[in-house]
């Protein structure tokens, strides 16, 4: 079969490789980064490549420890334990380190009773059937309030800590308002675990999955 380009009509960049640093480029020019710490910044802009929101960089609060923490846990083989198969999949596992495992267990046969009996959303009771890989992982949530309000009970509750957690859940009910537990966890409950969170209502799989893959590789 024969394939053959259709005539250009439109004026547009074509080329991938200029597209990348010309977006870059962009972002770097429209987005608030300064306030950050210096190590995130890459972090923070592929953020915002993965969303288009340039304005995204004002509501990220990010640990100071966050980036070293994840990328020393990372390169140490940690899992990445995430609520949502959508975040799995935005891993670009070319970029794992260590061919790091990233676990979600949503669809684990499990999960539909366990969240019955435990009067929760399956999303926060597969957190429940990790517990023993939470030590020392990279806990990455973008879809569902439920699953971080119910990783911090756990982790008031005594379970193993997580080396980071990027915490971005999405939606209207509760999603801000789990997003501000995780970012004053520390003061409230002593638990000084680094974190990445945006405030507010936005987040999602593609916002938390270009996270991931920054903290993965520094490269941009």
């Amino acid at each position: 079969m024969s394939v053959c380009r259709p005539p250009r009509r439109y004026d547009y960049i074509d080329d991938g490789a200029a597209i990348y640093v010309d977006s870059f480029a962009t972002i770097r020019a429209e987005s608030r980064l300064d306030h950050l710490p210096a190590d995130a910044e890459k972090v923070a802009v592929r953020m915002v490549h993965g969303t288009g929101q340039t304005d995204l960089t004002e509501d990220l609060v990010i640990h100071p420890g966050l980036v070293a923490a994840a990328r020393t846990a990372l390169s140490a083989g940690a899992p990445i334990i995430t609520d949502a198969n959508m975040v799995a999949s935005g891993v670009t596992r070319a970029r794992l380190p260590r061919d790091n495992e990233v676990l979600c267990l949503l669809r684990d046969e499990r999960v539909p009773g366990l969240a019955r009996e435990l009067g929760t959303t399956r999303s926060a009771a597969a957190f429940s059937l990790l517990t023993d890989r939470l030590g020392g992982s990279v806990v990455a949530i973008g879809n569902a309030p439920t699953a971080l309000f119910h990783l911090l009970e756990m982790l008031l509750d005594g379970a193993p800590r997580p080396a980071a957690i990027i915490g971005c859940p999405v939606g209207f009910i509760g999603a801000a308002e789990s997003k501000d537990a995780l970012a004053c966890f520390t003061a409230e409950h002593g638990i000084d675990i680094p974190f990445l969170t945006v405030r507010g209502r936005r987040g999602g799989s593609a916002m938390t999955a270009s996270a991931l893959n920054a903290l993965a590789q520094e490269k941009e």
